[in-house]
């Protein structure tokens, strides 16, 4: 039987109309990371596309170079591009007013991965971080009894910029872990660019000009690299201890050679996993949790190869 002209054109409309209808519903994800030249950020992007592909989302990512102005401009590009939901680590949490002001303006749902915005500001879907003031505490404690098994009560920091709200709460809760068992917090240096080689010269400087620290407190994993490298070149592995947050393969091995004691472990993929799912629950309707804190478990040396370490380092960095 032929099917008449009329009955061909209506069928190829309504095709044509349910792919569009399809393609309108398919939603978009925009990831902004402040700068893709670290790992930490490139593992937060692998948790956001993973989870965007799961739910069907499209992806895309910008890169802000550390810049405030490149992830104004960030967020526009993305606007005019059509994304629907935004997952930012913003490039300090002091330059998120005007930027979630601007997508408020445009209603569109941003999560913050590992960087929380501004203390005080709400207009935002969902801060996925970690528990950094607690961790803080955590890792001040064990820095401390480092140190005294080594013979002393001074430590040394090496810190992420004090700008950002993460770096605000670690420095709180070890303060007061310090004061309260009894320890010395001597010296702390900021980085500017999270590089290895600018942890050299900081540890360098740190134990030069403090010769007695026991201990190192390194708030990100490139210090506890560079940490160790300085411990390795003096002599002084063991010796001094180090501990350091997030965790990556090369500060595994690190503490499973002994140079490193302690990691506490920062789940850059699962916050990736996690933004996502809260701004896809936004677009939906769902209810979400504006702020989410998670776990950053220590993990010793003997402690590594267990299957308790191995689902916590699954949600770290991409296990390919």
């Amino acid at each position: 039987m032929k099917l008449s002209k009329t009955l061909i054109v209506a069928a190829i409309l309504t095709t044509i109309t349910g792919q569009t209808a399809l393609a309108q519903e398919r939603k978009s994800v925009a990831y902004i990371a402040p700068s893709l030249d670290i790992d930490y950020w490139q593992w937060v992007a692998h948790g956001v596309q993973q989870k965007a592909e799961e739910l069907g989302m499209d992806y895309v990512e910008y890169t802000s170079e550390n810049s405030p102005a490149k992830q104004m401009d960030n967020a526009r590009v993305a606007v005019t591009r059509g994304v629907d939901a935004i997952v930012i680590g913003p490039v300090s949490s002091t330059s998120t007013p005007p930027f979630l002001n601007y997508l408020e303006q445009q209603g569109i749902p941003v999560a913050f991965a590992g960087i929380g915005p501004q203390p005080g500001l709400t207009n935002f879907t969902s801060a996925v971080t970690a528990n950094n003031y607690e961790t803080g505490i955590a890792q001040g404690t064990y820095t401390c009894e480092l140190a005294k098994e080594r013979g002393g009560n001074q430590v040394g920091m090496l810190s992420l910029p004090q700008d950002r709200e993460n770096a605000q709460k670690y420095l709180a809760g070890a303060r007061e872990a310090f004061e309260a068992n009894g320890c010395e917090l001597v010296q702390i240096l900021e980085t500017k660019g999270l590089t290895i080689n600018e942890a050299v010269t900081q540890a360098n400087d740190l134990l030069t000009a403090n010769p007695d620290i026991k201990a190192i407190y390194g708030m990100y994993d490139q210090a506890g690299t560079g940490a160790a490298k300085v411990l390795e070149t003096r002599g002084l592995v063991g010796e001094i201890g180090i501990t350091v947050a997030d965790g990556s393969p090369t500060t595994i091995q690190l503490m499973k050679d002994g140079a490193i004691q302690g990691i506490f472990f920062q789940e850059a993929v699962g916050q990736g996993i996690d933004a996502t799912e809260q701004v896809w629950k936004a677009l939906k309707g769902e209810e979400t949790t504006q702020n989410l804190a998670l776990v950053m478990p220590l993990v010793t040396a003997d402690e590594i190869d267990s299957d308790k370490a191995k689902a916590v380092v699954a949600r770290v960095f991409p296990q390919n």
